[in-house]
């Protein structure tokens, strides 16, 4: 199987485990799947977040997406148990479409790391 037959393949079954779990059925798009990825890397569960911690959390989560292909390295903890990564390289510029399939990568890859889908 072609490698991008692959990714969108995983990519989808991804989408269907997190539509049933937290969608009602409907397919969550990428900026609700980096959010839930952030709710997970931070640890707390589902609490209220005021629109700087959603943000964040966002942010957290590409970090960690990232961290595999070598831009991010997770650097510590704060006092309030958020992570916090340095930038090891910047992001080359990409354009929308590069941007999208780098994020199903990695989110493919996370979801392989966390056991959700096989490898």
């Amino acid at each position: 199987m072609a490698r991008d037959e692959k990714l969108k393949e995983d990519y989808e079954r991804i989408l269907e485990i997190l539509a049933s779990r937290f969608g009602d059925g409907e397919q969550l798009n990428l900026d609700a799947i980096i959010y839930l990825i952030g709710v997970q890397e931070l640890g707390k569960g589902a609490i209220e977040f005021k629109k700087d911690d959603k943000v964040n959390l966002m942010h957290i989560a590409i970090c960690r997406l990232l961290e595999p292909f070598g831009y991010y390295e997770f650097d510590f903890f704060d006092d309030d148990g958020w992570p916090h990564y340095k930038t090891l390289e910047e992001l080359p510029p990409l354009k929308s479409g590069e941007q999208t399939v780098l994020m199903k990568e990695a989110i493919v890859l996370y979801f392989k790391e966390q056991k959700l889908i096989p490898d």
